[in-house]
């Protein structure tokens, strides 16, 4: 039986001591809560109102080098013991950014984004000269998208042209990037003219302040600056090439398996912010001659967006285990990541709808920080692919998820101060049908005394028979729409089982658990409901989508030990005015 409580997983600025890392990770992550804390929320939220640029964020990084200490793989770190690629440590920044407001997150994550292609290159100029760069108080940013194509990198419009001298000039455009008007380090993905088929395509190093790099606006009407730039004859030399062919077309992919992992811990800071706000507000408004708090779809609101915020932070804090111990024998990072970035965005989404709710009219005014976190939560499952793609994704992994387990050592909690060096090695971005995963029915099968956990077992395993006894036939797997909706059943399970295996680890109190897959429960029937109703369904599908019906157990003590829970953080914190 867990007996931790789950608001202890949470971020609190005012007792925030991350003991799990080293002193000098400590000593930044409080250093950055305490910069935002000390400047207040009216600044904050003012700032973003006024879409002003965050310089004032991008100097106080620079004077404590956080983005070179906590972004600077060891291989590159000169030496300096307190730099390395730590995904842990990373995930903990993203959250606190995140806590703070998405355009901060942002910075970060553009940066994370556009170091991928120059670590994972062989360019030892080019590392060193990013490795510089970021010491020097610098950020980066990934030079993927256009306006035209958005990130299909199969059809670039950014052409490389030999100079008849050993290099090239560069020519063309690109859209939507972060970072894109200050980056002294920008990954640029292009194809080089007159070759034909993988071996056209190319990453390189360019510099925004490069008089041939000329940025033309900012697309978004934000804070974040959001770059369209473009390249007019921009020189490229041999030291500024970081790939070529079919490896610049994997360090594309591959970087965003490193990168877009920090779209949940975003949503997960954004989200415990908004429910720290929206709690004291309901709580301690009057309605009626009573509080907010009484009505019962109020607690009901409340524990269901607490329960998913949870379960966000459980699944994504061991998915980053995963991650630190992937190897080339060990790739099942590759479908949590995924996951990450569909499920856990798309839950944020759910969490601040939830709190918009009940909170209403005080949702919109402006000094809040709920309407920063309502306008910028439906931007996180969009910044990488879409929900869909990660879906189609997550796909490919579900017969050898769900049918051909093997065994693996056992993944341990992974907090260390290691360099994660390996997600700069990930090899070619193939072969994903041959991966395996451990047996997602040992993990249930611990918690099957947990009665919410094991009626979720059964709607998991009906899943699997359906997939046994009726799966998409030839011409439905060509219906992406059907196929998607199928998608979304196998990943509440995968979800399901990495949250078990964190509760776990952290000793969650069972009525927590219960309150998590109660929710778990009503989406899979939800999204039994809608594969039910899908043009392009069988017969013996909607048969078994009627069938996989189920309601969570209703144990009302637990329920009002969790709402306890939650009304406890009314007035817990409030940030500095």
């Amino acid at each position: 039986m867990g007996t931790r409580q789950a608001s202890e997983l949470l971020v609190h600025p005012h007792r925030y001591d991350p003991e799990r890392f080293d002193a000098e990770t400590r000593r930044l992550l409080r250093a950055t809560i305490d910069w935002f804390e000390s400047r207040g929320k009216r600044k904050l939220v003012a700032d973003y109102h006024a879409k002003t640029f965050y310089q004032d964020f991008l100097d106080f990084v620079a004077d404590e080098a956080i983005f070179s200490t906590f972004l600077t793989p060891a291989r590159d770190a000169a030496g300096n013991p307190g730099r390395r690629w730590d995904t842990a440590r990373v995930a903990a920044m993203s959250e606190i950014l995140g806590f703070y407001g998405l355009s901060y997150w942002y910075a970060w994550q553009v940066t994370v984004l556009g170091l991928g292609p120059v670590w994972q290159s062989d360019n030892a100029t080019a590392r060193a000269r990013a490795a510089q760069a970021l010491e020097a108080g610098g950020v980066a940013a990934f030079g993927l998208s256009e306006k035209e194509h958005g990130a299909d990198i199969y059809s670039s419009d950014l052409v490389l042209t030999p100079d008849g001298k050993g290099g090239y000039r560069a020519n063309g455009s690109k859209y939507y990037i972060g970072n894109g008007n200050c980056a002294r380090t920008v990954s640029v993905f292009g194809r080089i003219d007159g070759v034909e088929g993988p071996d056209q395509y190319v990453f390189f190093y360019a510099d925004s302040e490069h008089p041939n790099y000329h940025v033309v606006k900012n697309v978004v009407p934000s804070q974040m600056y959001v770059a369209e730039f473009r390249l007019d004859d921009y020189p490229v030399s041999e030291e500024d090439i970081l790939q070529t062919g079919e490896a610049a077309f994997s360090a594309a992919l591959n970087t965003v398996n490193i990168g877009k992992f920090n779209l949940c811990f975003g949503g997960i800071g954004l989200s415990t912010h908004a429910l720290y706000e929206a709690i004291t507000h309901a709580h301690n408004r009057i309605l009626y001659g009573a509080p907010v708090t009484n009505f019962p779809h109020v607690r009901t609101g409340f524990v269901d967006a607490y329960a998913r915020l949870i379960a966000m932070k459980l699944f994504s804090d061991r998915a980053v285990d995963y991650f630190r111990s992937a190897s080339p024998e060990d790739r099942r990072y590759l479908l949590y990541n995924p996951v990450t970035k569909m499920k856990v965005t798309t839950e944020a989404e759910k969490v601040v709808a939830l709190l918009g709710d009940i909170v209403a009219a005080k949702g919109f005014e402006v000094e809040g920080y709920l309407p920063l976190a309502k306008t910028d939560v439906t931007g996180l499952p969009k910044l990488e692919g879409t929900v869909a793609v990660n879906l189609a994704l997550i796909g490919k992994f579900m017969p050898a998820y769900l049918f051909d387990p093997r065994e693996y050592p056992p993944v341990p909690t992974r907090t260390d101060a290691a360099d994660d060096e390996f997600l700069f090695r990930q090899g070619p971005a193939r072969g994903l049908g041959k991966i395996r995963f451990h047996d997602w029915r040992a993990t249930y099968g611990r918690f099957a005394k947990v009665p919410n956990v094991a009626r979720f077992t059964e709607q998991a395993e009906a899943f699997a028979e359906l997939m046994r006894t009726a799966p998409p036939d030839a011409d439905q797997q060509g219906d992406l729409d059907l196929t998607l909706a199928f998608g979304e059943l196998f990943t509440l399970i995968v979800y399901g089982q990495l949250v078990l295996e964190q509760a776990e680890i952290t000793g969650l109190d069972d009525d927590v658990l219960g309150a998590v897959f109660g929710v778990l429960i009503r989406d899979f029937s939800g999204l039994a409901v809608a594969l039910h109703g899908k043009r392009g369904s069988a017969d013996a599908q909607r048969t078994w989508a009627v069938s996989a019906l189920r309601a969570p157990v209703v144990d009302v003590e637990a329920f009002e030990r969790v709402w306890s829970q939650v009304v406890a953080l009314s007035g817990a914190y409030a940030m500095k005015p």
